[in-house]
């Protein structure tokens, strides 16, 4: 009975980390290079679902910087207009953007940080 009680014990404490880990990691930055871009703005593009609903969504296509301050043409889409000027660390799958989050200035590595100031001044 005791056995049977702690396995039970076990299996639910695993389903809930299991869980908590699910919703706390985005598994589309896993195995992603980071770079780090300056919002300019964006391409407004319109699509239709096949139901006919229309929806509208930004195209970025900039100027990238890894933490080493190599550089890398970075295209993503986005389901909002973005600030102008926000830094952001988009995750790149080969070419492809697998996720981006925005970012503050303090939070940019040294020469990714020197490109973009450099980028931005152009």
């Amino acid at each position: 009975m005791k056995k049977g009680l702690s396995i039970t014990v076990v299996i639910v404490v695993l389903l809930v980390g299991f869980v908590v880990l699910i919703q706390n990691v985005n598994l589309n930055r896993l195995g992603a290079a980071a770079y780090y871009v300056q919002i300019e703005d964006g391409k407004r593009m319109e699509s239709k679902e096949s139901s006919g609903k229309k929806f509208v969504y930004y195209e970025y296509t900039l100027k990238g910087f890894d933490k080493q301050g190599k550089e890398k043409s970075v295209t993503f889409t986005a389901h909002k207009d973005l600030r102008r000027d926000a830094y952001l660390k988009v995750y790149m799958k080969g070419d492809e953007a697998s996720s981006y989050q925005e970012v503050q200035a303090s939070e940019l590595p040294g020469p990714a940080k020197e490109k973009l100031i450099a980028a931005g001044a152009q």
